[in-house]
């Protein structure tokens, strides 16, 4: 059984397209169990979730934190962790049906292929380049999904309770050699691109995880991402 794993915090904008994007896998089986876990929403993301149908957790505030509780509760064989404000694309359960019916991937990690839903050619350069940190670096983002076995997971250690870089400091355990771009797409919100600027933005992305390679704690990374800090 697959349990899908969202952290939320005031995302009632963008979840219910999230979760209608599951709806597929859901039916046929593949999907045993949505867990959403809110950290501290004061918008509709909890009566969203708990409407469609999703298992509700409350846990401090910060991915780091909501992944690795979102876990605990989970029931399932295999975890998929994505964020809420990203849809997977058509057919992508049949994609992940075979990941975790192999046998050789039970100690493996799977991220779809980034796609942005804007039109913008800017969105298009940022996705190659995202693909290629995917592919020669092993360094999926969140936004990107992240599936892998219970068992597995477990073996890891699991997320640590960062307010940032959670992903990066995860994936980094995991290893290049253990992480498979899955043959589907997911496609994330470009609003904050759109908002503080593509170029802006990215380069921001960049020095927080050039900063964070240097030592630079999370909690203080956080502030300049969050557009805060110098």
């Amino acid at each position: 059984m697959l349990s899908i794993i969202i952290p939320t915090l005031d995302a009632a904008a963008c979840l219910g397209a999230t979760l209608d994007s599951l709806a597929e896998a859901r039916a046929s089986g593949l999907v045993g169990e949505v867990v959403v876990v809110d950290g501290g929403s004061v918008d509709g993301t909890v009566a969203l979730a708990t409407a469609r149908g999703a298992r509700l957790v409350q846990a401090a505030q910060g991915r780091g934190p909501q992944l690795a509780a979102g876990a605990l509760a989970a029931t399932g064989d295999w975890f998929l962790f994505l964020h809420a404000d990203t849809c997977l694309a058509m057919g992508w359960g049949e994609v992940a049906g075979r990941f975790m019916g192999d046998p050789a991937m039970a100690r493996q990690a799977g991220a779809f292929a980034l796609r942005f839903d804007s039109g913008a050619p800017q969105a298009r350069r940022l996705e190659r380049l995202v693909a290629w940190r995917s592919r020669w670096l092993g360094l999926p983002y969140g936004d990107q999904g992240l599936l892998l076995a219970r068992r597995f997971y477990l073996e890891l250690g699991g997320f640590r309770p960062l307010p940032l870089m959670e992903d990066v400091e995860f994936v980094r355990r995991i290893g290049l050699r253990r992480l498979k771009r899955l043959a589907s797409h997911a496609i994330t919100s470009a609003s904050r691109y759109e908002r503080d600027g593509w170029i802006r933005r990215s380069a921001r992305n960049l020095v927080c995880l050039v900063l964070w390679y240097l030592g630079v704690p999370a909690g203080q990374l956080r502030r300049l991402y969050a557009g805060r800090g110098r």
